[in-house]
């Protein structure tokens, strides 16, 4: 496995770190983990020295801090690096920064947090940050020896971004960056941002949240045809990997094929070289043109007031798209099979535009608008 060194530390971390907010499910609802599958992920991806690990207090609603906690206590501590968050916008006080502290440190079966992170530390979650004096309190906490590690995530433009580098002193970030958010976000000068400041990075969807590792028919055909042994993801996560400054790159892994595939790809890894980079800038163009939304399944967006599923919808919408691409008369076909998947309060007609989701989106994704063309997609299919 492929490592990088944290500076002033001496500590080695896998580039590839295992994100715990897809894990492998029994059923629909978030919270249902397929406690055995993922255990089985954990156990092989250490074997082969993935050791970081990182989770949150919202993902899978809650649960996700429970898996981590047991899945990773059955193994000796020095053997995984833990990354986990404080999410400031489920705070209805100063007292419950205690709280929620204490709860993560049970949760995880841990008597300290290799990293944590101030999560989402953008829009309104800076305004709370602020309010709370959360840095400080975290601050006191790594001082504690309860965080070895301080640093945020964040899912807003650069010039927040230089705000938050400017206001505090952080030991990482972790940032949203692929080969198409380089420039449709501009994770290009975020990135710059940071290696100005010498801020190690923690690059979170890599692969856009599945996106880039299920391309449109002509974006796809770009990468098969420029080496049909490895998969789309491998090119997305190399892409990521491949920058100088990236301490890690996460991959929310839901199956044990994704995660051997992964595996396979930061074993002996190669950076991208100049002619595969003109390569992904091809399929990128192509991608940009197939009219997919650029929606990460962060789940952010729930849970929706009026019960639609926005993520799925958006899920199901691309892989019309993508299937549109290459077979127009099958495209009909999948789209009405996939739909019928959504239970009737899951689908994208009861969207009744109250907007409560466009202030929660990180990708800023014209929601309402894309959930009424949806409906109306699939009424006319």
């Amino acid at each position: 496995m492929e490592m990088r060194s944290l500076k002033d530390t001496g500590g080695e971390i896998s580039l590839l770190g295992f994100g715990l907010m897809r894990l492998p499910q029994v059923s629909s609802d978030a919270r249902d983990i397929d406690f055995k599958t993922g255990f089985r992920m954990v156990d092989r991806a250490l074997e082969v020295g993935v050791n970081y690990f990182d989770t949150a207090w919202i993902y899978h609603k809650g649960m996700s801090e429970c898996f981590a906690g047991d899945a990773l206590s059955r193994h000796p501590r020095e053997a995984y690096r833990l990354a986990t968050k404080m999410p400031a916008w489920t705070l209805e006080s100063s007292d419950d920064l205690e709280r929620v502290f204490g709860e993560q440190l049970k949760k995880c079966k841990t008597d300290y947090f290799d990293f944590y992170l101030l999560h989402n530390i953008g829009g309104e979650t800076y305004d709370l940050s602020i309010k709370y004096d959360l840095y400080n309190f975290l601050n006191k906490k790594k001082e504690a020896g309860y965080i070895r590690h301080l640093g945020f995530s964040v899912h807003d433009g650069p010039e927040r971004l230089r705000s938050i580098v400017d206001n505090w002193e952080w030991d990482f970030a972790q940032i949203q960056l692929n080969y198409i958010d380089w420039e449709d976000i501009d994770a290009r000068r975020m990135y710059e941002i940071l290696r100005g400041r010498d801020i190690p990075v923690v690059v979170m969807e890599p692969v856009r949240g599945g996106a880039l590792a299920n391309l449109p028919g002509p974006a796809a055909d770009i990468l098969r045809n420029a080496d049909p042994s490895v998969s789309q993801a491998s090119w997305a996560i190399r892409y990521a990997a491949s920058l100088p400054g990236v301490l890690t790159v996460l991959s929310g892994m839901t199956t044990p094929e994704q995660l051997e595939d992964n595996l396979k790809t930061m074993t002996d890894f190669k950076p991208l070289s100049d002619d595969e980079r003109a390569t992904l800038a091809e399929a990128a163009a192509r991608f940009r043109a197939s009219g997919a939304v650029p929606c990460t399944g962060c789940r952010y967006c729930m849970d929706c007031p009026s019960g639609v599923d926005i993520p799925r919808v958006f899920s199901i919408y691309n892989l019309y798209r993508s299937t549109l691409a290459s077979n127009e008369a099958m495209a009909g076909i999948v789209l009405r099979n996939a739909y019928r998947t959504l239970a009737a309060g899951e689908k994208a007609d009861n969207c009744v535009s109250c907007g409560v989701c466009l202030d929660r989106c990180p990708q800023e994704i014209e929601i309402p608008r894309l959930l009424k063309e949806m409906a109306d997609l699939a009424t006319a299919i």
